[in-house]
């Protein structure tokens, strides 16, 4: 496998993985992890008007500017809530999972967007297609980060 399906797939197992703690009662989210999920979904709109990712009619900038400010709002959220961001590449999330797990899991693909962004301001390189809707995907749309709101009952 190449760089990005790790990072790609070992995302989704730290987001699943939080998912399912939430899901089944063992993590049950507090005033404080509601407001922070509310503030990351509000900073982080990807402002796409419906649209489903891909978003190829928008430049590469946009594109991969959307998802590299996961980045830094993930980084703030965490400082905000006291969580600590892990790498996920490689590793097994904690268990029991909860906001720690779910925050490094959204930052992974976030942290690719900004790796993304130096390589096209620096070297003019764009990544492949593919990646970059993956990402997307990830990010926003049906079963996304975007709709993360409906997989928590705890509200």
């Amino acid at each position: 496998m190449d760089v990005f399906t790790d990072r790609m797939d070992d995302a989704w197992e730290w987001w699943a993985a939080a998912v399912e703690e939430a899901q089944e009662g063992r993590w049950v989210r507090d005033a404080v992890e509601r407001q922070v999920m509310a503030d990351v979904m509000a900073a982080t709109n990807a402002l796409h008007g419906g649209r489903t990712a891909p978003f190829t009619e928008d430049g590469w900038h946009v594109r991969i500017g959307r998802i590299a400010n996961w980045a830094g709002v993930l980084r703030l959220a965490a400082r905000a809530g006291g969580w600590e961001l892990r790498p996920v590449v490689g590793h097994r999330p904690g268990r029991p999972a909860g906001m720690a797990e779910l925050l490094s899991a959204v930052y992974a693909i976030g942290e690719q967007g900004e790796r993304w962004m130096t390589l096209l301001l620096r070297e003019g390189r764009v990544p492949p297609e593919k990646e970059i809707a993956r990402a997307e995907a990830f990010l926003t749309g049906p079963g996304s980060v975007e709709d993360l709101e409906l997989f928590f009952y705890d509200d």
